[in-house]
């Protein structure tokens, strides 16, 4: 079990790392999207860094050995990591949104400053609703004694919650956000298969209507979207599992095994070594500027302005 967990953490932190030196070194990378990409690849990042070892110590030991203040850390941790890469997504269906519906203004509405706005956003929500969560036991409202009685014991780190906050905070933190984005993503299909309906009525009326780097522009942004929609319905799929039994698992007596409620937690964590997979299968500039970091070809001191786009 270890051997496999640190498979799985090492491949979250490398394949996050190649994204964010990819954006960061590369300026042809430097755009409002990217950014937020960066940013959630950097949560990501964190989530296997400082979250997913200790989880796996946890679940193989099936013991917590860092004291009670370092579990409520931990728990706060990774509620907020998880809650930052949800908002990260919703932002990004946003931005994809502008991208396919109103192209004509998107460079206006979506630029670095916004951009900047909607990474804050995403990092201040997150934390502080994770942190108040547990640190003022929000989580356990209701429960009264029950936890005293079933729950809490020396060498225990199980995050627990009520009926009442498990239907909130899985409602604040993944069902409303998750809706939303499918909604936009739904709205981003259809507009996009009108588009392509009437280019292809126009382009049989007039000849030669479209030039190259029209046709690259729209299809760059077809393939951007359909990419985060991926990166959106893998998400969902990862974390519905977790959400869905934390939802009903106070409803049902807390009959869930733990062992399975642990396995759905790595199913989510699992979903932050896909991300960057995505990408890599998607993106040609991302394999491309994964070659030339592995090449050792950043340190050349032009490096940073080669081209991504085009062999």
């Amino acid at each position: 079990m270890y051997i496999f967990i640190l498979l799985i953490i090492l491949c979250t932190l490398i394949g996050n790392m190649l994204l964010i030196i990819s954006i960061l070194h590369f300026k042809q990378l430097h755009m409002p999207t990217n950014y937020l990409i960066l940013s959630l690849a950097t949560a990501d990042f964190l989530l296997g860094c400082f979250v997913m070892p200790y989880s796996m110590m946890r679940s193989v030991e099936m013991c917590w050995y860092f004291g009670q203040l370092f579990c409520k850390i931990h728990s706060s941790c990774d509620i907020m990591l998880s809650t930052a890469s949800l908002l990260h997504l919703c932002f990004i269906s946003v931005d994809r949104y502008y991208a396919m519906c109103d192209p004509l203004r998107y460079k206006i509405r979506i630029t670095f400053f916004s951009v900047q706005i909607m990474i804050i956003v995403s990092w201040a929500v997150s934390a502080s609703f994770a942190f108040v969560l547990i640190f003022l036991k929000l989580n356990l409202k209701g429960m009264g004694e029950g936890y005293n009685i079933n729950f809490a014991c020396y060498g225990s780190c199980v995050l627990v919650f009520s009926e009442i906050s498990g239907v909130v905070a899985s409602t604040v933190a993944f069902y409303i956000p998750g809706i939303t984005m499918l909604c936009i993503y739904f709205k981003i299909y259809f507009v996009a298969r009108k588009q392509v309906r009437n280019i292809n009525k126009i382009a049989s009326q007039v000849q030669n209507i479209k030039n190259s780097k029209t046709r690259f522009a729209q299809s760059h942004e077809r393939k951007a979207a359909k990419t985060l929609g991926m990166v959106l319905g893998i998400f969902l799929i990862c974390w519905s599992p977790f959400f869905i039994s934390n939802t009903i698992d106070a409803f049902i007596n807390y009959s869930i095994p733990p062992v399975l409620f642990d396995a759905f937690v790595w199913f989510g964590y699992m979903n932050s070594m896909f991300n960057p997979l995505i990408y890599g299968f998607f993106f040609s500039w991302f394999r491309k500027a994964v070659k030339i970091i592995c090449k050792g070809q950043i340190f050349q001191p032009v490096s940073s302005r080669m081209d991504l786009y085009h062999d």
